[in-house]
């Protein structure tokens, strides 16, 4: 060791030294920063960056020596062979990119130091490769035991470089991985040189074919920097290249499962389309629509939401084959291709594949996680030639799907188009109905089943279309409620019911519906407040309807909604009690005034066993809540009869009276007693 301290003390030029150890400091800080860009890499990605890597890192090593050697002071003329001289240089590159390769994916069993011993290895080939090039006249007399400390410095400290840089387990493991790669290369070289003894021979000529020490320095700056210059080019383009990748893989897949999007979807399904229609062959558009997902992220938090989401796009993605393509479009909508199709079984196998990917349950912690699907199916060129066409033909089928109760996989077919541009149509018109006077108010009554007394009327909403007639309100309320309108024309039932209602000599209450959209919106209170200053109507003359389905969106906000218009005064109904999954906890933390049963469970009441039990638990539940029941939909005496025996305190349906117009219950609600006819058959049920 001594004589490796004496050669670079006393036989080195220190100036030399210096920039020998900044290109090698650089060198090395530059490779370990192109490897670790390279390991997070995908596979077919890497290589070019190893490469790149192996490259400015042999150039670091060689110029290391050779400046180290143009720095070591000899007494007599030397000179360097031109191809060892540039043997040396490949070797390095070689070696490195070898070494970085191995390091960065290793084959099994294979641990990442072994690259990093490839690497040191390499320090040492280079080296005497150089060395075998130095022209001297004279010879080298090798130390066998500073060789051999030489090689194990290069391979020990590549391989602990390598550990470093590629699993980062300590801390400061980049600068200390920098280090160590300095230090394969440096200790290798110096302990090398202080191996070497040289002893002059004037009678060994230096050959004329090699180069001299100043054209090498002047070789060895101009190799570096054209290197340096390349790497630096290489890497601000395939930077920007892979920047610019990112840019549209992010704008062409979805972040959380990353599945191809919609765009992804557009810019791709058209080619498809073509190149089976190329082949003479069909394909599929299939769109799947998960069902109770909303259900999970209310009741497990939007976490687990996401988990089942990301599941179920990997079984997706292992699912799909050659000319398949899955892709999520929405928040639980996914669209799935294939292409070069056949037969309508090959379509039937592979909508099979996708539900045994969606429906297999999921496990989140010590939770189940589960979810049906609705599949709607469109062919190509059969329903549609165009993509788009083909999705929303595929769309229309899913929603049939979703509607079915027991078939959750349809096809398209025609139909389904009327029924959507009917239903469009509709929705348009619907846009100026309120501008055009075209809705009326109809009124149902409702009675106390004790006195048979008329105590309130239902207001209910007709659409008197200019060439349509009447139009069912199940036909147009679900579209207003889709495309929002549902809003305004709430406000206008709750602002004309107030005001006609107002203006009746017999003080009945009168009942509105209120819509979820309605309840969720800010304003609803002042709304209502407003109404009630402008028209004149008392608060406790005023009921408001509301659903099950409309609290269970937002429960806190509709809790605190209800608590608002009660502390106007006036009275909130629970209606289609029986429909939802909650009602009993419903019942018990909203401050109800009214339970109304729905029709569906008053219908055959007095035929069916699970109406009856339904309809019988709810008046008792409910008379311990101290609640009032009405049943609506009574239509048939036996349901009266039956009602009436348990002990329901009011009743509205076709038995008593129709929904009818203002103008035919003008002279009703302007007495002073109830409709003769309601009372009288209250009476003459009661003497039966």
């Amino acid at each position: 060791m001594f004589k490796v301290i004496s050669c670079l003390a006393y036989e080195h030029d220190y100036s030399f030294i210096v920039v020998a150890a900044i290109v090698c400091i650089a060198g090395a800080a530059m490779t370990i920063r192109l490897f670790e860009r390279a390991s997070r890499l995908s596979a077919s990605a890497r290589s070019s960056w190893i490469m790149l890597s192996g490259i400015a890192c042999g150039a670091a090593i060689w110029t290391t020596h050779f400046v180290a050697m143009l720095g070591f002071q000899l007494p007599f003329e030397a000179a360097f062979d031109p191809l060892l001289t540039i043997a040396s240089l490949l070797i390095a590159i070689a070696f490195t990119a070898a070494g970085l390769h191995l390091s960065a994916s290793p084959p099994n069993g294979l641990p990442v130091e072994t690259g990093g011993a490839v690497i040191g290895a390499g320090v040492v080939a280079m080296h005497f490769t150089g060395m075998r090039g130095f022209e001297i006249a004279g010879r080298i007399e090798w130390d066998a035991g500073l060789v051999e400390a030489s090689i194990l410095f290069a391979v020990a400290f590549g391989a602990l470089a390598m550990h470093l840089a590629a699993r980062q387990r300590i801390r400061y493991a980049k600068p200390l991985s920098v280090l160590a790669l300095v230090l394969a290369i440096c200790a290798m070289h110096f302990t090398a040189m202080g191996a070497a003894t040289i002893v002059p021979d004037p009678s060994v000529p230096v050959p004329t074919k090699v180069l001299s020490s100043e054209f090498l320095a002047v070789l060895v700056l101009a190799t570096m920097a054209i290197i340096a210059g390349l790497t630096l080019y290489v890497m601000d383009a395939k930077s920007q290249r892979e920047l610019v990748d990112s840019f549209r893989h992010a704008a062409q897949h979805d972040p959380l499962t990353g599945l191809p999007n919609r765009a992804f979807l557009s810019d791709n399904l058209p080619g498809m389309l073509k190149r089976s229609a190329a082949a003479g062959k069909e394909a599929a558009v299939i769109v799947v629509d998960l069902d109770r997902f909303k259900e999970i992220n209310d009741v497990h938090g939007h976490h687990a939401g996401d988990l089942l989401l990301q599941t179920v796009a990997n079984r997706l993605k292992i699912l799909t084959g050659p000319g398949e393509l899955v892709a999520r479009v929405g928040g639980d909508e996914f669209i799935a291709v294939k292409q070069d199709i056949s037969s309508k079984e090959e379509v039937d196998r592979f909508v099979i594949r996708l539900i045994s990917g969606v429906l297999d349950p999921i496990q989140n912690k010590s939770k189940t996680l589960s979810v049906g699907a609705s599949i709607g199916i469109s062919l190509f060129p059969h329903h549609a030639s165009d993509a788009d066409e083909l999705i929303g033909a595929a769309d229309l089928a899913m929603y049939r799907a979703k509607r079915a109760v027991t078939d959750k996989v349809c096809y398209y077919d025609r139909s389904m188009d009327e029924g959507r541009r009917e239903r469009s149509a509709l929705a348009m018109e619907l846009r100026h109905a309120l501008e055009r006077d075209e809705f009326e108010l109809y009124y149902q009554p409702q009675l106390d089943m004790k006195t048979g007394e008329v105590t309130a009327y239902e207001a209910l909403l007709r659409w008197h279309h200019r060439e349509r007639g009447i139009v069912a309100p199940e036909e147009f309320i679900p579209i207003a409620e889709e495309n929002g309108l549902i809003i305004p024309i709430g406000e206008w039932v709750l602002k004309t019911a107030c005001a006609e209602v107002a203006g009746w000599r017999k003080p009945y209450k009168i009942a509105v519906n209120i819509a979820a959209a309605q309840l969720v919106q800010a304003d609803l209170t002042k709304v209502v407040h407003e109404t009630l200053l402008s028209t004149g109507l008392a608060a406790s003359r005023l009921e408001l309807e509301i659903t099950e389905a409309s609290i269970i969106e937002d429960r806190d906000r509709a809790l605190h909604v209800v608590r608002q218009l009660k502390a106007l005064g006036v009275t909130i109904a629970m209606d289609d009690y029986g429909v939802g999954y909650s009602s009993l906890s419903t019942l018990q933390i909203f401050p109800f005034d009214r339970v109304k049963i729905d029709r569906s469970f008053v219908e055959d009441v007095s035929n069916d066993s699970a109406a009856a039990a339904i309809v019988r638990a709810t008046i008792l539940l409910a008379n311990d809540l101290r609640i009032p029941v009405l049943a609506e939909g009574v239509e048939k005496r036996e349901s009266f009869e039956f009602l009436r025996a348990e002990g329901c305190t009011e009743m509205q349906g076709f038995l008593f009276g129709r929904p009818l117009p203002l103008s035919e219950i003008a002279s009703l609600v302007g007495r002073n007693e109830a409709p003769g006819n309601m009372r009288s058959e209250l009476q003459r049920s009661s003497a039966a």
